[in-house]
């Protein structure tokens, strides 16, 4: 791969899709500078550090989302960003405000600010298919796209936290960046799983773990199909290259329903005695194989459910999360 004479700002990088998108930067030559929440705690940093390239190419910075200034000391110097961090909670809250909506939207302000001043060519904002989904007025008959929101005042009523924040923080930018000038890009990643990298499981992989543990739940409002975290940080990288990448970015293997991805998990390991899923997990959601096309029309190719369930179960079973 050619090498690339650029500094990135990677923000969020000791996380699951964080970590795999330097590693895949560092492949390319790319210079960065990636946050984390705390430069003493060697879960967020030893991974980090042990990626080929990172010693003399991988700078850490320590931010807080709600610190103007730390962004700017993480930001100083670099022509992209790209910016993953955002709390991912998708458990009960118990004070949203304060451990979702406000890292989230008033985070990704400050990271957008902050681009602004310092010239930042170009930004990769990371949202979610939880700012797609839940969306129960989408006309019945179509299949959901880029184009479809998730519904606010549901959110609320249902209290969805997670999905408010993605919501409202992806909202936030896009009226930023059309305000101010910013050129910026959005991939909205489903269910995101695959070998994990950092010591510590992200919600996502947790999801797949408890149901290899027996858990029934079927994530109704907030699956929209799953995805494999290379094709993921590959996608950004897609966005951030081509410059005609614009607006929203479906990133899904497929759309589906968790009942058909539990279905998958149960046939390729029938030795966890799974649980029985209803076949119709998410109602409404109609199923389709080529949900991201703007992706796939930029030569993406996804790696198919099958390999993401056998690489994410594998790499439970090698850090010892399950027997």
């Amino acid at each position: 791969m050619a090498k690339r004479e650029e500094v990135v700002c990677v923000t969020g990088g000791s996380g699951f899709i964080g970590s795999w998108l330097l590693r895949l930067l560092l492949d390319r030559g790319y210079t960065i500078h990636a946050t984390v929440k705390d430069l003493k705690d060697e879960k967020e940093t030893k991974h980090l550090l042990a990626l080929e390239g990172a010693e003399s190419r991988l700078r850490l910075f320590q931010i807080d989302l709600l610190n103007y200034d730390s962004i700017v000391a993480a930001m100083t110097g670099t022509t992209g960003v790209f910016h993953l961090a955002s709390p991912c909670i998708v458990d009960k809250v118990d004070d949203p405000e304060n451990e979702l909506l406000a890292p989230a939207i008033k985070g990704t302000i400050n990271v957008l600010t902050a681009a602004k001043q310092l010239g930042v060519r170009r930004l990769v904002v990371t949202s979610s298919i939880s700012a797609i989904v839940p969306s129960p007025n989408w006309p019945a008959d179509r299949v959901k796209n880029e184009e479809c929101w998730a519904d606010e005042e549901y959110c609320k009523q249902k209290e969805i936290w997670y999905a408010l924040s993605k919501t409202l923080a992806e909202k936030a930018a896009w009226e930023f960046a059309k305000e101010k000038g910013l050129d910026i890009v959005v991939v909205n990643p489903g269910t995101v799983m695959g070998p994990v990298l950092p010591p510590t499981l992200n919600a996502s992989m947790l999801m797949i773990l408890r149901l290899l543990q027996g858990c029934t739940d079927t994530y109704e409002d907030v699956f929209m199909g799953s995805v494999h975290v290379k094709d993921v940080a590959l996608a950004h990288i897609m966005v951030y290259e081509n410059t005609s990448a614009t607006g929203r970015h479906l990133c899904v293997e497929a759309i589906s329903h968790y009942g058909d991805f539990a279905a998958k998990v149960a046939e390729l390991y029938p030795e966890y005695n799974l649980p029985r899923l209803p076949k119709d997990t998410n109602p409404g959601l109609l199923r389709t194989k080529d949900g991201a096309k703007k992706l796939m029309d930029m030569g993406l190719q996804f790696i198919p459910m099958e390999q993401i369930i056998k690489d994410a179960v594998e790499s439970l079973r090698s850090k010892g999360f399950i027997s």
